[in-house]
């Protein structure tokens, strides 16, 4: 075979990874985000103009997220939330609307000692969207039964609804938010140390 012919084929191969590579990277990226977001990648697509549109705004959520320094929670802290999800809960027999707002306000406590900014119902959805995508959809459903909550259009029924989709992400949240344990860390630095 002539160097001319082995150029030849180089080249050729060359523009094929190429082509390769363009056609692959978005098929590549579509299931790293789909992997990723789950359920919230087929809601931004619906909400969006497009499916590039929505995977652009999926992966602007994941580089404002790598800039927040979420902290895990201590056990200390964890079990305070639990007993006072408890008493939320608990109250809720005697006054289930002073429960949902307390159980909504409750979530965005754990939000803001976890590290999430707070400042607004929709950038509380696209923080929470990157680690807690799986669970977001309740705290829509819940979200959605407390604004008609405020108005009077929803039933003791629903308020129960919208307890169970809080409890969700409060759970979400707080498995998600622990301090790794003992063991766990010592893994961790038997990992690094090697």
């Amino acid at each position: 075979m002539s160097t001319g012919a082995i150029i030849g084929l180089v080249v050729a191969v060359l523009v094929v990874l190429v082509v390769l590579a363009f056609v692959l990277r978005p098929a590549m990226q579509r299931k790293r985000l789909r992997d990723r977001f789950g359920p919230e990648y087929d809601h931004a697509v619906e909400q969006s103009d497009s499916r590039t549109a929505a995977e652009k705004e999926l992966a602007a959520r994941e580089r404002q997220h790598s800039e927040f320094d979420l902290k895990p929670l201590s056990p200390a802290a964890q079990e305070s939330y639990r007993r006072h999800w408890a008493g939320v809960q608990a109250k809720f027999v005697d006054s289930p609307e002073k429960a949902i707002t307390e159980a909504d306000r409750l979530v965005t406590d754990l939000m803001a000692e976890r590290g999430y900014p707070t400042e607004g119902y929709e950038a509380q959805l696209s923080v929470l969207s990157v680690e807690h995508a799986r669970t977001l959809e309740h705290y829509r459903k819940a979200h959605d039964i407390s604004e008609r909550q405020e108005i009077g259009e929803a039933s003791t029924e629903d308020l129960r609804t919208a307890m169970v989709h809080y409890r969700e992400l409060f759970t979400d949240l707080l498995e998600h938010g622990a301090a790794p344990s003992k063991d766990r860390e010592a893994a961790r630095k038997a990992k690094t140390d090697v």
